[in-house]
């Protein structure tokens, strides 16, 4: 189960932050597509060093090397338009973002895994709709190279039926930060997707 930060900075993030961490959180997609590269090096410095393993960075991907991060995600955008793993001295794990299943389809062997979205109507983004079925397209998937994760409306009431329909994982954004208890509806989350993989 990946979380994505808010786009926009939230009272008191580092320490939920932190506590998602400590509750088992794998991997924390940094997403603050206004920060400015000094902002996003401070937001990072904030994060306890253990956990730097487990950040993948949106942007500014200068940063990465100096603060140690080895997971870099491309948006469909930049993919298309700019990627090129030889700009990176250290070797790093890519992930991007694709809005069809042709488009995750025709990844090719450099991601790890690529969002597929948005599977529901968003949480976190007004008038934000599939305009397919992913459910369904995803029956036409070729690409087993690459993890597929669901992104988009994602809650504890429709986590089963993502993991039943063939995504290999789920990416929660909205469910999580516009939750009064942001590390409690994670750890709900959590518990239904571990009695599920079990």
């Amino acid at each position: 189960m990946i979380v994505i930060t808010n786009p926009s900075a939230i009272s008191g993030e580092i320490s939920i932050i932190e506590s998602l961490f400590e509750e088992g959180l794998s991997l924390l997609h940094i997403r603050k597509p206004d920060f400015s590269e000094i902002e996003m090096a401070q937001f990072i410095h904030q994060i306890k060093i253990e956990f730097r393993s487990k950040l993948v960075l949106h942007n500014h991907h200068e940063l990465a090397e100096y603060f140690g991060i080895t997971r870099i995600h491309f948006s469909e955008k930049d993919r298309k338009n700019s990627f090129d793993p030889a700009r990176f001295s250290k070797p790093c794990r890519y992930t991007t973002s694709t809005h069809s299943i042709e488009d995750f389809n025709a990844l090719d062997n450099d991601f790890d895994y690529a969002f597929l979205s948005p599977v529901f109507k968003s949480i976190s983004k007004e008038d934000y709709y599939p305009k397919e079925n992913l459910f369904a397209a995803l029956k036409s998937r070729t690409n087993h190279n690459t993890k597929c994760i669901a992104l988009g409306g994602i809650d504890s009431e429709n986590i089963k039926k993502i993991l039943k329909n063939g995504f290999d994982d789920v990416a929660l954004l909205g469910t999580i930060w516009n939750n009064e208890n942001p590390v409690k509806q994670f750890k709900l989350c959590q518990q239904i997707v571990h009695s599920y993989l079990v």
